[in-house]
């Protein structure tokens, strides 16, 4: 039988997969960079494989606050087994945002969990706990095929409610998930677009920038071809 890996295993993967000369390029992409060691991301997936699925492993990586290790963790958690203390945990200690939307993406958008964080997450005034609530919609927006459209149009209400907020990396994470919802399917499209029409009426720079951006795509012949809106 193969042993269980260890945290000090994982560490060790993960250092050896170390690139420190890119951590200036990373820092310039807003990426975190302090106790970083700079692993790639296909790296990150080929050590998680290895690893396999350990949920106890994932919350040990994750409290090293070392962003290569947390990114890892969100790849080896098991999104069955989180409970909501987990989440609120690993939301309140995010600092970078590659660390937030790689924890959506590869953990919380599975987890039994999920919509409930949506609506919390996204009414909080942390900045990366509310991040991680509009990367998870936006997530769920791609991956979530179950939900219903009236899911999604109710939460066009925490959109406007988000999308004056100018920091950086929340009104970005606004934007993704607005785009989300309206390249999901036709009627999503023309709520999303409603949605942003009523973003351009706000006074906020935020606002507009969301809304225009999020017009520009949705509008696009490209989308709307794919959603057989196109004449």
């Amino acid at each position: 039988m193969r042993a269980m890996p260890t945290l000090d295993d994982a560490l060790r993967l993960l250092k050896e997969q170390s690139r420190p000369a890119e951590l200036d390029g990373m820092a310039r992409f807003g990426m975190a960079v302090d106790r970083r060691l700079g692993v790639s991301v296909p790296a990150l997936r080929r050590i998680g494989k290895q690893l396999g699925r350990d949920h106890a492993l994932a919350m040990e990586l994750w409290d090293t606050g070392i962003p290569d290790a947390q990114i890892l963790a969100s790849l080896v958690a098991e999104p069955q087994r989180f409970n909501a203390r987990q989440m609120d945990a690993w939301a309140k200690s995010m600092r970078s945002w590659d660390v937030c939307d790689g924890a959506c993406l590869n953990a919380f958008a599975d987890s039994p969990l999920a919509w409930d964080k949506v609506a919390a997450w996204t009414g909080q005034r942390d900045e990366f706990v509310r991040r991680a609530g509009f990367a998870l919609l936006a997530v769920l927006a791609v991956h979530d095929k179950e939900a219903p459209d009236s899911r999604f149009v109710d939460a066009l209400r925490l959109i406007e409610a988000a999308a004056g907020d100018e920091r950086n990396f929340v009104k970005k994470a606004v934007n993704w998930a607005l785009r989300g919802i309206g390249k999901r399917n036709a009627a999503l499209n023309a709520a999303a677009i409603a949605c942003a029409e009523r973003l351009q009426q706000i006074d906020s720079r935020a606002a507009r920038w969301i809304a225009a951006d999020a017009l520009r795509e949705l509008r696009s012949d490209a989308v709307r071809r794919r959603l057989g809106l196109a004449s």
